[in-house]
């Protein structure tokens, strides 16, 4: 079966420098190590794998921090945002002919 990858540049050109250094073709070697790390199971690890970011998170230039948002306050702000362009772009004072 067919898949596409994002690797990080520098983890591509060691597995590339591996495969051929071992005589195989790149998928020849990918597919030997996943198999490993499935035939391995699972790892007790001391931290959760993936750490978990409230987001957005954002630095203003002054150093504060801006408060991680819910998903209801972030779409009020993006409609805020919405509201003022549209009265930007089309303010209710124009008179209309």
């Amino acid at each position: 079966m067919r898949t596409t990858l994002d690797l990080p540049d520098e983890t591509f050109r060691r597995l590339k420098a591996e495969a051929a250094l071992r005589g195989y073709k790149l998928k020849e070697l990918v597919a030997e190590f996943i198999e490993r790390g499935l035939n391995a199971g699972p790892q007790p690890t001391a931290q959760s794998p993936r750490a978990v970011y409230a987001i957005p998170i954002a630095r203003e230039a002054d150093g504060t921090v801006t408060p991680a948002l819910n998903n209801a306050q972030l779409q009020a702000l993006l409609d805020d945002e919405d509201l003022a362009q549209t009265q930007r772009v089309a303010p209710h004072d124009t008179p209309r002919t």
